[in-house]
């Protein structure tokens, strides 16, 4: 797939795909999230993808949500710890009208006080419901475990009584500090002329000027230390998360780690885990691993959920799994099965227009580029088994890894 970029005089880039249908999809991915925030602002990120579609200098709230539904379009917003991205999805002859309305509640939204109010309140409904999910709320209670005292360590929705001190000028101080057209990037994936994009997002961004985020840069987390920690819930089940730190966006090593955590506990129904826990001995409904990569760290975990009696007989096993793939290479039949696996995974999520219209967009902010799925494809097939068992060993091994119980 080609892929065209641009640069506007004012600094923001612009990245462009054509997509075979006649829908396109499009928004700023602006690089600020969670990680990004002052001690004092925690949820801020979060909070303002929420108040941004609440009205801008020409637009009340109302406004800004029929724009684009009434031609049947949406618009759409998230965060998460790196980022904050907003986007719309309609039909191609409604492009110019999207750029316009999203150029419009980036730049120009004006926070009013009185909608703070209301959507505070849907917020802390959020937390609320998130923190009556422990099957979510682990992942965040980890991530603290693993990044202890550290930005990366906070949840993405924020805490109540920080969200409820917020004010318009709060929101517009963060806003003003990270939504520069230099610490963001427009993507576009549809049916439409690179040069009709340029010229359009030109013309709707003309008055924004040429500025850069100042006195900034991101704190790496502390080295790291495993650490092992059981929290009384009074749940039903146990609910456990084992894992550590893995590798950042920028090391190649991710790639062996990312096929890796696929054998373990991917998505598919034979992967290692699934088949011990749940196909042989029925212990668990569900179990996964995932990865996290950050631009500067990254995470490595294993989730799952099971009957509090079970608990450890699950965290045995598993410890059985990773020992397996630190002590033993992958066949050369075991490691072309993983592979084919793997890409056929990718390219089936391929077929998800909205979600590569999104993947663009984040690879284009944080890498300055588009990796395309032909070098994905390659550099998997590249992995040889040493490879993957030198990095097993690293992030796999027993005394690297933090446990998480909930009981």
């Amino acid at each position: 797939m080609q892929y065209n970029t641009f640069i506007l005089p004012n600094g923001l880039r612009i990245i462009h795909a054509t997509s075979p249908t006649n829908v396109t999809y499009c928004g700023f991915a602006v690089d600020a999230g969670t990680r990004d925030e002052l001690p004092e602002e925690q949820g801020m990120a979060h909070f303002v993808e929420h108040l941004i579609f609440k009205g801008t200098r020409k637009r009340r709230a109302w406004h800004i949500l029929n724009r684009m539904e009434n031609v049947g379009g949406d618009l759409n917003a998230y965060t998460n710890k790196e980022e904050t991205v907003i986007y719309s999805a309609f039909l191609k002859e409604h492009f110019a009208r999207a750029v316009e309305l999203l150029t419009d509640i980036v730049f120009n939204s004006t926070f009013p006080q009185h909608e703070m109010d209301k959507e505070v309140e849907v917020v802390i409904d959020e937390i609320q419901s998130y923190e009556d999910t422990p099957s979510e709320l682990i992942f965040d209670d980890f991530e603290e475990l693993i990044f202890p005292h550290h930005a990366l360590g906070r949840n993405i929705l924020g805490k109540p009584d920080i969200l409820h001190k917020i004010k318009s000028e709060d929101t517009l101080r963060f806003v003003n500090r990270y939504y520069k057209p230099t610490n963001m990037v427009f993507f576009v994936w549809g049916d439409i002329d690179f040069k009709k994009v340029i010229r359009t997002v030109g013309k709707f961004v003309s008055d924004i000027p040429f500025s850069t985020v100042e006195g900034y840069t991101r704190i790496k987390p502390q080295p790291y230390v495993p650490q092992q920690r059981t929290l009384l819930k009074d749940t039903h089940q146990a609910h456990v998360m084992i894992g550590g730190r893995g590798y950042d966006a920028y090391d190649e090593r991710r790639t062996g780690l990312y096929l890796l955590n696929n054998i373990l506990g991917g998505p598919g129904m034979n992967s290692r885990l699934n088949v011990s826990l749940r196909e042989r001995r029925g212990l668990v409904y569900n179990v996964e691993s995932n990865l996290t990569a950050y631009t500067d760290t990254g995470t490595f975990c294993i989730y799952f959920g099971c009957d509090l009696e079970d608990a450890d007989r699950c965290i045995e096993l598993t410890h059985k799994e990773l020992k397996k793939l630190r002590d033993k290479s992958l066949t050369s039949s075991q490691l072309d099965a993983a592979k084919k696996q793997i890409i056929g995974q990718i390219g089936v999520a391929g077929d998800n227009f909205e979600n590569n219209a999104l993947d663009m967009g984040k690879c284009f902010l944080h890498y300055k580029r588009y990796e395309e799925k032909s070098e994905v494809f390659a550099r998997i097939q590249s992995l040889t088994s040493s490879q993957l068992l030198d990095i097993a060993n690293e992030v796999f091994a027993e005394n690297y890894l933090s446990t998480l119980i909930y009981r």
